[in-house]
């Protein structure tokens, strides 16, 4: 048996890399193409170039940057970030970039915006990378697809569960190629881990242990003032106000990574943060991408130590213990198989050794994320980590979280996606968005 997620699309091809300002042509040995529509044009090979552009202009997004630049088959043509120093510092390093490259030792093709919404608006954009922080991710997300545009947005997917019910729903909507920024995916030791565990290696699997942090908690930093170049207001977006603060927001040379993770109105802690990492593996291994557990117990001290999922097959998963270095571990009847970063580990030991045969199940073995996913742009296939199997594996974060705040167990059903007769529950699923911010 073979699984692949790569999925055709049928009668959907790339839009055309549509030059509408001669400076793309110039220097760089680009080729021109004619104005069609996306509709009209027909399907292009893989050496055309995909022209990006890039929302979120942050820490994450470096690394981005420098994948994408470095690569012929695309064109970075347009920035955004509501930082203006961030930004401009990001677009010298476009611009320097294909100006080393350019006969004439000169580039200016970069634009840059303060608004998602008019980088969107441009026609010759195939597709976009989502860096923001994780309350932006959404929105940028879904008018971009209504845009016409492919989308690669970070993990964790989603603030919401209805978010990420919204994002899938207008990925199918309107056909567009959507890789959940969920890496390990593309990662040889988590893809061959999982292989071990689906073809029944360590036997039936009965518990599953995931190592992240915590739920995140409410904001009461004080007050300070607003750096320079900074619109604040456009920052918070959707959530709600407050003054700034730099541990929400740090400045551009902060050394560190900002922690907008850890409060509630911007994402959901490390279960979340991680969480999406480390959950989507458990997720993956348990061959679950189109479902999730049915019941979830948050910590009482008593019967459950640890926040404990409970599948309908019977495997338990816990947040937290097993195995030291791992992120994931799966224990079953003969055995178990650990995995992290760097790190894959057996027991027996001789389980590593086994090649999967022809005849088992091989799951979708990624060249590497980015790669992945501009494949998938000029096929029109799903990527390894569609957007559907983000959605899936964030949910599972997000269940875990609305259990530590009721502070009592739950019912999901993961066909309905929804909580079982938990009308408290499901008001959880989504969240007040501040005007004029909407999801439609």
């Amino acid at each position: 048996m073979r699984t692949n997620h790569k999925e055709v699309y049928p009668g959907l091809s790339r839009r055309q890399f549509v030059m509408t300002v001669g400076r793309f042509a110039t220097g760089l040995g680009l080729v021109s193409v004619s104005g069609k529509s996306w509709a009209q044009s027909k399907p292009e090979p893989p050496s055309e170039r995909v022209a990006l552009g890039f929302i979120g202009m942050g820490k994450q997004m470096r690394s981005h940057l420098r994948a994408m630049l470095g690569r012929p088959d695309v064109q970075v043509v347009a920035l955004c970030d509501v930082e203006r120093i961030r930004l401009e510092k990001a677009q010298q390093q476009v611009n320097d970039f294909y100006a080393e490259r350019s006969d004439r030792g000169t580039y200016k093709g970069c634009d840059t915006y303060h608004d998602f919404r008019e980088l969107l608006a441009r026609a010759d954009i195939d597709a976009v990378l989502i860096a923001t922080p994780d309350h932006w991710h959404a929105i940028p997300a879904i008018e971009a697809m209504k845009h016409g545009k492919d989308v690669y947005c970070e993990k964790p997917l989603t603030l919401t569960i209805n978010e990420g019910k919204a994002m899938v729903a207008t990925a199918r909507n309107y056909g567009r190629v959507f890789q959940t920024g969920s890496q390990q995916r593309s990662e040889a030791g988590f893809r061959i881990a999982c292989e071990l565990v689906r073809n029944g290696r360590i036997g039936k699997v009965h518990t599953v242990h995931v190592n992240v942090g915590g739920p995140p908690i409410e904001c009461n930093l004080p007050a300070e003032p607003v750096p320079e170049g900074l619109d604040w207001d456009f920052w918070l977006g959707p959530a709600p106000w407050r003054p700034y603060n730099s541990d929400i927001a740090p400045g551009l040379d902060y050394p560190g990574w900002p922690n907008f993770r850890a409060y509630r109105d911007y994402s959901g802690g490390s279960m979340t943060d991680w969480g999406a990492h480390h959950f989507d593996i458990a997720q993956w291994g348990l061959g679950m991408d189109e479902s999730g557990p049915v019941e979830i117990y948050p910590p009482d001290g008593k019967e459950f130590q640890r926040l404990t999922y409970k599948y309908a097959n019977g495997v338990v998963m816990y947040h937290g213990g097993g195995a030291a270095k791992a992120g994931v571990e799966f224990i079953g009847t003969e055995g178990r198989v650990m995995v992290n970063r760097g790190y894959l580990e057996t027991d027996p030991p001789e389980l590593l050794h086994e090649p999967i045969t022809p005849n088992e199940i091989h799951l979708y073995e990624s060249p590497g994320h980015h790669e992945d996913w501009l494949n998938c742009i000029k096929t029109r296939s799903r990527p390894i980590c569609d957007v559907a199997i983000g959605y899936r594996s964030v949910t599972v974060c997000h269940l875990g979280n609305i259990a530590y705040w009721l502070k009592r167990p739950l019912r999901w059903d993961p066909v309905k996606e929804d909580f079982v007769d938990d009308p408290e529950a499901s008001r959880l699923m989504q969240r007040a968005m501040r005007s004029p911010w909407t999801l439609s």
